[in-house]
């Protein structure tokens, strides 16, 4: 593989691969995987790739390396009106892991295959960092300045949280950002296909991340015994009650206006939330978290030999929360596993909603018109997080913002995190043109 900025168009058969494609390519294989709780390969080697490609722009660089390996790049790109807050474009350089099984490729290989980049990273979200870098090269190229100033920022540990990245970085060096009042970055602009119709998700919220580990405490035996004092038993009936508890549907302005769109599509505004929901297709169960807490169990942890019962066993569960409404979750966690279940907070973060309007969105869905016309734009507040959270804390505004046109078939929400990530070539060159034009303008 060729790290050489001046060299990145390569063939695929007789067919050269866009720039846009080949950077995607060239990100997923370096392997950055992120097992969390400091536990990462380290994003060193694909932030000095994207910072290499952006000084041969001729842009400066700076790199922020405050834990070993785990490495921030950023750069200015000036804009034609310095006087207007800069807006941050902005990416993460880690993926969640990989393991081999189950995949059809190499998850670390970059493989184009069926008019496909295949790979950890090509969805979440090396195929947004190319964009971000081919969209900055399309107007330095061309002899041409963004609207404003444009920071660009590639981050590490996101997939922790953002830990020992993007929350360092702000708290650190806030200077990077200094005039800043808005953020770009992933997980939005993408299309889904709601009742056989196109339409574009622009993500205008996240909900609240609560990353919690229920310990039980019992008493050790032999295991051989009669023994009713389990922590193992006591464990898994609180994971149990809590996987399955359905959590209630709870709008907010964001989702109210995300339902009311959806409606209009499909041409039954009376249809439930649920059922709205599952009109989207491939992308019901990414939209449906949206409307509600999640609690799913991700880890278990207990004993250390066969024979011996433990007096300890734990479990690790994703909670997921709608913004402001995190302390409550808690108090309904502890009553459904009960008050003999410590809940130890782990990690948490904070949940954002911020309007559907302005000047900024109304770019965006602007854009999207002018490369896709006619297809309609939804608000939607994502299930997951970004590192606009951390942005938030210097009072930047974050929206998710990566243009894909996906074909309706392809079960890209699935693919977060999931084998066989993949994304179309040509819905990679759709993002680079939208986000080139959108620069250009906003």
């Amino acid at each position: 593989m060729s790290r050489n900025p001046a060299a990145l168009i390569s063939a695929v058969g007789d067919a050269p691969l866009p720039e846009v494609a080949s950077i995607a390519r060239d990100l997923i294989r370096f392997d950055t995987q992120n097992w969390g709780g400091g536990t990462a390969r380290g994003e060193r080697e694909a932030a000095e790739y994207a910072g290499a490609y952006l000084e041969a722009l001729g842009l400066e660089v700076d790199y922020f390396e405050p834990v070993p390996r785990r490495t921030n790049v950023r750069a200015v790109l000036p804009g034609r009106d310095r006087r207007r807050p800069a807006l941050v474009l902005h990416g993460h350089l880690d993926v969640v892991p990989a393991p081999p099984e189950g995949w059809s490729v190499d998850p670390f290989a970059g493989v184009v295959r069926d008019g496909m980049l295949w790979g950890r990273g090509a969805v979440d979200m090396k195929d947004m960092d190319a964009m971000i870098l081919t969209s900055v090269a399309d107007l330095v190229r061309s002899g041409e300045q963004p609207a404003r100033d444009v920071i660009v920022a590639f981050f590490a540990d996101e997939e922790n949280g953002g830990i020992e990245g993007s929350h360092l970085v702000v708290k650190e060096r806030p200077d990077w950002f200094a005039g800043a009042t808005e953020a770009i970055s992933e997980v939005g602009g993408y299309s889904i296909d709601v009742a056989g119709r196109r339409a574009y998700l622009l993500q205008v919220g996240e909900k609240a991340l609560v990353w919690i580990r229920l310990v039980a405490r019992g008493r050790a035996a032999h295991g051989s015994a009669v023994h009713e004092d389990n922590a193992v038993i006591r464990l898994a009936e609180a994971v149990a009650a809590l996987g399955r508890t359905e959590w209630p549907v709870r709008l907010t302005a964001t989702t109210t206006a995300l339902l009311a769109g959806l409606g209009g599509i499909v041409g039954d505004a009376a249809l439930g939330p649920d059922a709205l929901a599952a009109r989207t297709g491939r992308a019901s169960g990414f939209l449906r978290s949206t409307l509600r807490t999640t609690t799913n169990p991700t880890g278990l942890a207990a004993g250390y030999k066969h024979n011996v019962i433990p007096d300890r066993a734990e479990a690790l569960i994703d909670v997921r929360v709608l913004p402001g409404t995190e302390a409550a979750a808690l108090a309904e966690i502890q009553r459904i596993v009960g008050d003999d279940i410590e809940i130890e907070t782990v990690h948490s973060d904070i949940g954002l909603e911020v309007p559907f309007e302005g000047d900024l969105v109304d770019t965006m869905v602007e854009m999207l018109e002018r490369h896709d016309p006619g297809v309609p734009v939804l608000p939607y507040l994502m299930g997951g997080g970004t590192d606009n959270k951390a942005l938030a804390t210097l009072g930047i505004s974050g929206y998710g913002f990566a243009p894909l046109r996906l074909p309706p078939d392809l079960d890209f929400t699935g693919m977060f995190h999931g084998v066989d990530e993949r994304v179309p070539v040509d819905a990679l060159e759709f993002g680079q043109r939208v986000l080139t034009d959108l620069l250009r303008v906003c």
